[in-house]
């Protein structure tokens, strides 16, 4: 090859549109066992292979259809994957999920709602799915403008928990919270100088939403005025702020104690 030749892409990276690369054995494994994710590819390295064969349930990669391709060299996974990517010998190629409503979420399950005022950081979206897979959560909803889409990052964040708690978009975040209330819930807003704490003000007879602003900037106006009360997690004085992650967590445990 000349060296002014363009290099030629790998299979790997001529990725085929409306699809994404998810990696790390936990979100494999999630998106193996979900059977609304469409799958595309697998490749595995031999340890990744046994680690996943362990934890599915026998006969998994034959009910989904999908025969694992074996990785010998690591390094293959960074034509696809970004370098410093903690992939652990697994990579599935496979096609966002499909949306869901608020309403079916909110049919499937009586848990706590958390709504995401502008988080974008993907990371720290991912670290709330966990965090609301772990506590029984019946959706995060996000404003669909304001929020990462799905890629792997988020979802090895997640550690799985993308595949079980729906991702709920909404044009409109204060449309959504009215929803909520309209459908019986207690929406709370997490700030900072909330006259009530947390553990004070959550009913013990409804369903919670809690609205989470963007760190920085907190709850825009709009969201503020529209939640039933601000409140707030009484944090030792010398830390002002809990990350976003961090608080969903301690929120959530919370609301979920009796």
């Amino acid at each position: 090859m000349r060296p002014d030749s363009p290099r030629r892409e790998t299979p790997e990276e001529r990725q085929p549109a409306n699809t994404l690369w998810l990696h790390g054995l936990h979100a494999v494994a999630a998106a193996l066992l979900n059977p609304r994710r469409r799958l595309r590819r697998l490749l595995l390295t031999a340890d990744a292979e046994a680690t996943l064969k362990e934890r599915l349930p026998e006969g998994t990669f034959a009910a989904r259809k999908i025969q694992p391709e074996r990785v010998e060299d690591r390094t293959r996974f960074h034509t696809f994957l970004p370098e410093d990517s903690v992939h652990q010998g697994a990579a599935l190629l496979a096609e966002p999920l499909p949306g869901v409503a608020l309403d079916d979420a909110l049919a499937a399950s009586s848990g706590p709602v958390l709504l995401l005022d502008q988080v974008t950081d993907p990371r720290n979206v991912g670290a709330i799915l966990r965090s609301a897979a772990a506590f029984g959560a019946a959706a995060v909803v996000v404003q669909d403008r304001h929020a990462p889409p799905e890629t792997g990052a988020l979802a090895r964040a997640a550690s799985g928990a993308l595949e079980i708690v729906p991702m709920v978009r909404e044009v409109n975040l204060s449309r959504a919270i009215r929803h909520l209330q309209d459908k019986g819930a207690w929406v709370l807003g997490l700030v900072g100088d909330g006259q009530r704490t947390l553990a004070e003000a959550k009913p013990s007879d409804r369903r919670v939403g809690l609205v989470l602003g963007a760190e920085g900037s907190g709850l825009r106006r709009l969201q503020r005025e529209t939640c039933d009360e601000l409140v707030r997690l009484p944090i030792h004085e010398a830390m002002e702020s809990l990350n976003v992650a961090a608080a969903a967590a301690v929120a959530l445990y919370e609301i979920g104690r009796s």
